[in-house]
């Protein structure tokens, strides 16, 4: 982790009044760097994700998350700057991939970072990240406190039946891990009531019990395949170009969030 941003951008203009405007907004004292991309060979793109520490000091319930695109057009000195924010590391991955990172290069698993608690959670990720463009954003909410979680409700535009989905994130801060799970829900205002009452257990989409069930559990049984065979391995963290960084503050990161 680290607090410096360097995207080499002193010889270049913004692209666009959208890029210029984004650029004058964009308070890299307020981020910590939690993984980072640099293509090669000439670093033509950037692509970051980062924690927003100013979030904590705002309104209750904002995303946390900000995921960061840059690109160079060194032929006309110029460059464009997005930037999104998002409650969980796996829809910030997911719009990173959209702008064209590639998702083995932006995790964060291994090192301080607190692991998936199940190969279900794994494959929920896995779902969000390689979505496209599948699922419509329709709130957010993040919470330090107890319960410590974050929730994501969308719009399947794949779904058939209950197309609102709450992706919901929970940390378990002893045991070091977290859990993801999907809920599916007819309309937006039975996904509210769920949320508001938390009256029952999170309703399963209904693929998880027709025919493609067996799809799901035919995939979980691949990811714990994988995360055995890859658990003594030492995960890569070197970076195509390479950047001096500093030490960020000594914190603990949880998925995505230092808290």
């Amino acid at each position: 982790m680290s607090d410096v941003f360097d995207f080499d951008l002193d010889d270049l203009s913004p692209a666009d009044d959208a890029s210029a405007d984004t650029m004058e907004a964009f308070r890299a004292s307020d981020l910590t760097v939690l993984s980072q991309h640099h293509t090669t060979p000439n670093a033509s793109h950037s692509f970051v994700l980062a924690h927003d520490r100013s979030v904590t000091l705002g309104l209750p319930g904002e995303p946390q998350l900000v995921a960061i695109a840059v690109a160079r057009d060194f032929s006309r000195s110029s460059f464009t700057f997005e930037t999104s924010h998002h409650a969980t590391a796996s829809f910030a991955q997911n719009w990173l991939a959209e702008r064209g990172c590639p998702l083995d290069r932006i995790t964060l698993r291994g090192g301080g970072y607190v692991e998936p608690a199940d190969d279900l959670t794994v494959q929920v990720e896995q779902q969000i990240q390689k979505s496209g463009t599948r699922y419509e954003v329709l709130d957010t909410y993040t919470s330090d406190y107890d319960p410590s979680e974050a929730w994501t409700l969308v719009r399947d535009s794949r779904a058939t039946q209950t197309p609102i989905r709450l992706f919901h994130e929970e940390w378990d801060h002893d045991a070091g891990t977290y859990t993801v799970r999907e809920g599916a829900f007819a309309n937006i205002g039975v996904a509210q009531i769920w949320l508001a009452e938390r009256s029952g257990p999170l309703p399963e989409p209904p693929e998880y019990s027709d025919h493609n069930g067996a799809v799901v559990r035919a995939r979980i049984a691949r990811i714990a395949l994988t995360r055995s065979a890859n658990a003594s391995a030492t995960p890569q963290t070197d970076l195509d170009v390479p950047r001096t960084t500093a030490a960020g503050p000594v914190q603990r990161p949880v998925q995505g969030r230092l808290l």
